[in-house]
């Protein structure tokens, strides 16, 4: 599916697919955080299985800003991690979505393009 921006300034996902995901058009095979105003970076979880409280706390604090929401993606299916993973997030207010990473890439555009402070935090599963 090809989706198009609303805010040609920022971050965007321009694209997606099984086992990828454009970002301003440049194809990203591996996990990624993303935010509008941020540069991506990589999430360094190749699989659901390995997910640990450690990949969730460095989303509280991405860039320098705090985002108000999280949007996970846990790759091609809808699953949900322990919530002992989330308690960091949680502990400061900070809300969590999780979703397939097809809709957590559509989420994403929608509410960075309202200019909310949201991070995509997506599993690109192999």
């Amino acid at each position: 599916m090809k989706l198009h921006a609303d805010q040609p300034d920022s971050q965007s996902i321009t694209a997606y697919g099984p086992g990828w995901i454009a970002v301003n058009g440049q194809r990203q095979e591996s996990s990624l955080v993303l935010s509008a105003t941020q540069p991506l970076q990589a999430w360094h979880c190749a699989r659901f299985e390995d997910l640990t409280a450690e990949h969730f706390e460095q989303l509280g604090d991405f860039g320098g800003e705090t985002p108000e929401l999280v949007v996970f993606g846990s790759g091609a299916r809808l699953r949900f991690v322990r919530p002992a993973l989330l308690q960091g997030l949680m502990a400061r207010r900070i809300g969590v979505e999780t979703m397939d990473t097809a809709a957590a890439c559509r989420t994403f555009n929608i509410l960075a393009g309202e200019g909310r402070r949201v991070v995509a935090a997506l599993l690109i599963e192999a």
